[in-house]
This record gives structure tokens, C-alpha cells and sequence, in this order.
């Protein structure tokens, strides 16, 4: 593969190789593969033996991925699906634990600059938005027939919309929309000049985009198996990219680092809860103005990373 050809530096490269310490003969899951950046890094890393499972339900982003780590053989294993469906993958491998697992969660540079995925409000495309081009739902189906309110809610609790009532009856009193440029130009005439730092339709694009991959359902589904198929050392390393994403994570974090989780004023466990982890990174690791220059898209990115420690 040409210099040319190979993708950007994933966003906190460095970060997730230092965090995740891999070695030979080291297992470790890249659960949001893409093209390939960070699990790159971890097999180099873990050279000569470390082995990697990524997985992706975008085929397109797969396809890279298997271009870029192709050199590394059968050290890597890709497959297209869901890191919901993570334990399974393992199974399928005979995995029974692993040494580190990363997430990079979010939408990719790669899906955003192609105008027909439909993420983009600054390109003409179809109201897609989908991770899986096989999945059923996509934003046009959510934009074109959800009820207002339930649209509201969406934009409200997805995207931390204030202006989101005003959106859904706009949007609602406009059907049918078909593309982003559609949508884009309907939400910046609602919202005229009230914001400056960002474009008008970016909390709506965000928070469709959420919904229609169900993206908080499923990192609440897969933290739990996360750690559970993480060996005791192991390390668990997640990238968000927006407040929603780093809450729920911070959350998780912070409850598996406890061994009790009864109220305050209660004298005595009756929980019997123990802790699984023990927080590597008490406050996000956020990208350098260096990197941020040279990628923007690390701007909002936060890194956390946990460790599984031994139940006693």
C-alpha cells in the first residue's frame, strides 16, 4: 500500500497504544475497527505473536481495514458486525479472555466525507446514516414518520437540542425530506444566527444519527461484556466524541470501581456488589493542540481508560 493510500492517523493513536501496553503474545479486540489505525498500531505493538479481532458493521470500512492490515496474516481476524455482538465473536475464535479491548465510538472522518452514507450536512445525500447499509431504519424513515414529539424527544435527549420542539414542527410541516442538504437548509432557517461555533443542524444530524444506529442502547449493552471478557490486567480503552458517549462511560466506570452501590446512609451492604475495575484515567485524556491542528475531528474526543482487576 503507497503513503498516499494509507488512511489518516486514527485520533489518539499514541494514547490508546500507551493505554492499551500490548505485547507478544497479547489478544486485544478493536471493536470499532474502521480503517484500521489503531488495530495497525496494536499489532505492531504486539509483534511478533499478538493477535487482533476487529470488528465493524460497515463493509466499506472493513474493506479498508483488510487492505491496511493485510500484511500482518492470520494474526488479525476481521469480521462485519456489531461490537454488541462481541462475546459471540470471541466464541466464534475460542477466545476466552482477552488482554485489551478498544472502542472509538462515533461516526468516522471516512463515513462523514461520503455524501451518499448521508452523515454530512455540508454534502448533497441521501437521509441514510446507517453503520450497517443491511439495517433496516435509516434518518429519512425517522425524519419522514416518526410523530412530532418522539421526533422532538430524539432531538432533545440525542442531541441536547434546545431549539428541538421547533425543529420536529418544522420539519414535521415540511414532509417529505429526502436529503441532508434538505434537512441542513430546513434547521438552519429555524435557528437562523443563534449559533456561531457550529453549524445550525449539527445536534440534529447527531441526534439522528444516534438514534437510527442506536448507539447509547448499545454501549450500555457492551461495557458489561467488555469487562466480562477481559482478563484481570487487562485494559479497557473507549474514545467518545461527544457528552452523551463520555457520560454514560464515566458512569459505568465509576460504578464497576466501587465495591458497594448501597445509598450513603445505609449502614450495612445488603448489595453485595464488588468491584471489576479500577479506573486508569480519573479524568478524560483529551488530544494535544498539535493533533487538533492537525485534525480537527480530535477536538472533542475524550479517552478513558479501566483496568479489570482481579475479584477477590
Amino acid at each position: 500500500m503507497s503513503e498516499a493510500s494509507v488512511p489518516h492517523r486514527p485520533v489518539l493513536y499514541q494514547e490508546i497504544i500507551l493505554a492499551l501496553r500490548p505485547h507478544s503474545p497479547g489478544r486485544y479486540v478493536d471493536a470499532t475497527v474502521g480503517a484500521g489505525g489503531h488495530a495497525a498500531g496494536i499489532l505492531e505493538a504486539s509483534s511478533p505473536k499478538g493477535e487482533l479481532l476487529g470488528l465493524d458493521p460497515d463493509p466499506q470500512a472493513l474493506a479498508l481495514a483488510s487492505q491496511r492490515l493485510s500484511i500482518f496474516g492470520e494474526r488479525v481476524h476481521l469480521v462485519q458486525a456489531s461490537y454488541v455482538t462481541l462475546k459471540e465473536q470471541l466464541a466464534v475464535l475460542g477466545w476466552q479472555e482477552v488482554d485489551g479491548i478498544v472502542f472509538d465510538l462515533g461516526v468516522s472522518s471516512m463515513q462523514l466525507d461520503t455524501p451518499e452514507r448521508g452523515f454530512s450536512f455540508s454534502a448533497e445525500g441521501k437521509l441514510d446514516m446507517r453503520f450497517d447499509p443491511c439495517q433496516d431504519t435509516t434518518a429519512e424513515d425517522l425524519v419522514n414518520h416518526l410523530p412530532e414529539e418522539e421526533l422532538a424527544r430524539i432531538l432533545w435527549e440525542y442531541g441536547e437540542e434546545r431549539y428541538a420542539r421547533r425543529i420536529a414542527r418544522a420539519i414535521v410541516q415540511a414532509r417529505p425530506l429526502h436529503t441532508t442538504r434538505e434537512l441542513a437548509e430546513l434547521v438552519a432557517r429555524i435557528v437562523g444566527g443563534k449559533r456561531e461555533r457550529i453549524h445550525p443542524a449539527t445536534r440534529t444530524f447527531q441526534a439522528l444519527r444516534i438514534a437510527v444506529n442506536r448507539e447509547l442502547e448499545a454501549i450500555e449493552t457492551v461495557l458489561p461484556q467488555a469487562v466480562e471478557c477481559l482478563k484481570a490486567g487487562g485494559r479497557l480503552a473507549v474514545i467518545s466524541f461527544h457528552s452523551l458517549e463520555d457520560r454514560l462511560v464515566k458512569h459505568f466506570f465509576r460504578r464497576e470501581s466501587r465495591d458497594c452501590l448501597c445509598p450513603p446512609e445505609q449502614p450495612v451492604c445488603t448489595c453485595g456488589h464488588k468491584a471489576s475495575l479500577r479506573e486508569v484515567t480519573r479524568h478524560p485524556i483529551e488530544a494535544s493542540d498539535e493533533e487538533v491542528r492537525e485534525n480537527p475531528r480530535a477536538r472533542s474526543a475524550r479517552l478513558r481508560v479501566a483496568e479489570k482487576i482481579a475479584l477477590a
